[in-house]
């Protein structure tokens, strides 16, 4: 099943619940083509005042690739925490279990116009503050911390490559809770671009939404 099939499902979920979602958007696709897949949707709701997450994932099967369709809008600090219970969810299974099954966010790519998508299976989100001796921590104004020292986002590549590498780096990535998914996707998607020797993004690693 292709990102194509996955446009239409999602057309159709859409309009025989009059329901949307406001995909995040990017200039690229990290992944193109996802087989055997499961659509699941996070919407942006409002009661009053306070804006809610509110998750449908009735058409989730545990052994298939599982698709999260998030609303661009929702904070990290509502997102995130939905987000952990379905991977606990699906890490816990035992009885139907499929170790090859991946976890992505979609995303819509304003260059190719076609839905993307990036994968999140190894990641284990901590809603706190991390302890490591070097963060890299992105606001919710768009702006880049290097262990509390602004850095602009085409110019961290660089800077990081002038740190002393006497001993292993090991990068931790932190996001304030108060961003929106749009741009903690775009985001992740510039995290993948940077060379790293420490970074293996098939490896479990942590992120920090705080």
């Amino acid at each position: 099943m292709k990102y194509f099939t996955l446009i239409v499902l999602f057309t159709l979920f859409s309009c025989g619940n009059k329901e949307d979602i406001l995909l995040p958007k990017a200039n690229t696709s990290i992944v193109k083509n996802i087989d055997d897949l499961s659509p699941i949707y996070i919407f942006f709701r409002t009661k009053g005042k306070d804006t809610l997450a509110e998750v449908n994932r009735k058409n989730s099967i545990i052994s298939t690739n599982w698709i999260l369709n998030v609303d661009k809008r929702l904070p990290l600090r509502l997102a995130i925490p939905e987000i952990m219970k379905l991977q606990q969810k699906k890490r816990e299974e035992k009885a139907h279990k499929n170790e090859k099954a991946e976890n992505y966010y979609s995303y819509a790519d304003t260059i190719g116009k076609n839905l993307a998508f990036i994968a999140f299976t190894n990641v284990y989100y901590k809603l706190e503050k991390p302890k490591s001796e070097f963060v890299i921590f992105f606001t919710k104004n768009n702006e880049i911390l290097v262990n509390t020292i602004a850095v602009k986002q085409g110019e961290l590549q660089a800077y990081l490559n002038k740190l002393p590498n006497n001993k292993a780096v090991q990068y931790v990535f932190c996001f304030d809770k108060n961003t929106t998914f749009g741009s903690y996707i775009q985001n992740k998607i510039f995290i993948n671009s940077l060379k790293l020797p420490s970074l293996e993004f098939n490896m479990k690693y942590e992120e920090f939404v705080y």
